[in-house]
């Protein structure tokens, strides 16, 4: 009884302790950040699981060889839907993605330990039209609320909405 009793405890140590290292391991979020750059890339791939897998292109270079010069490129994840459909709409844009870093990958989770969560924000760049402008380019950010699904322009609203400043420009080239 008391060889059984022992057995039985080291049993229970033994897999609480395996259970922790497992969770440590792959489900215990070891940071969590906003990364910002022009979105490159949101593709769907995998042979058994089928993951969202992204690119994101950040301002700057880095030299990883004598004479190289190479973008910064933050490949990641993501586990929603929802929020790959979106990134599925926003190629080219520029962008600040939420997202949460473990310390090891899961094949249903993607094939990256940078998991991306949300959308932070959107940058765009208001049009120049081809028309001269005293100032630079002005940008025009758009905060995205976790609820929000009417963040995005259809084709025709967006053409709406250059027509109006592009009429305004003309006006105040005019005077």
């Amino acid at each position: 009884m008391k060889l059984f009793k022992i057995i039985s405890i080291l049993v229970l140590i033994v897999v609480l302790a395996l259970a922790g290292v497992i969770y440590y391991r792959y489900y215990f979020v070891f940071g969590t950040g906003i990364k910002s750059g022009e979105l490159n890339q949101i593709v769907l791939k995998g042979n058994l699981f089928k993951t969202y897998e992204g690119r994101l292109i950040q301002s700057g270079f880095k030299g990883t060889q004598a004479n190289t010069i190479q973008s910064y490129e933050f490949n990641f994840s993501v586990e929603d839907e929802k929020v790959a459909k979106r990134l599925e709409r926003l190629g080219r844009k520029s962008l600040e993605l939420h997202y949460n870093e473990y310390k090891h990958v899961l094949p249903w989770r993607g094939n990256s330990v940078y998991i991306v969560d949300s959308i932070v924000s959107i940058i765009d760049e208001e049009p120049d039209y081809g028309l001269e402008k005293k100032s630079t380019k002005k940008k025009r950010v758009r905060k995205i609320e976790e609820d929000d699904e009417e963040e995005y322009l259809s084709d025709a609203e967006e053409e709406e909405e250059y027509d109006e400043v592009f009429k305004s420009l003309e006006y105040y080239e005019k005077k």
